[in-house]
């Protein structure tokens, strides 16, 4: 198991936990609290971004996202970014 873990809610944030870093553009690193959690934006209303502030309970964001097959994984990967 890593370190690190990225869960995505159906509906919601991304919940990380474990052992990280976050890391604007430019390499500075925002303020997380050692072994606490925390929930990164996905609809793109936080004003605290890249942090969720729940802004996502007042928009129409849906999202069910599953993890595909390995293989399937690794294309996509490839072609991200």
């Amino acid at each position: 198991m890593a370190d690190t873990t990225i869960t995505v809610r159906d509906n919601g944030n991304l919940r990380i936990s474990g052992s990280f870093e976050i890391v604007d553009a430019a390499g500075n690193v925002f303020p997380v609290e050692p072994g606490r959690p925390v929930f990164l934006c996905r609809c793109g209303h936080s004003q605290s971004k890249p942090f969720c502030v729940v802004s996502i309970r007042r928009v129409a964001f849906g999202s069910g996202a599953r993890a595909l097959a390995p293989e399937t994984a690794l294309v996509v990967a490839e072609g991200a970014g």
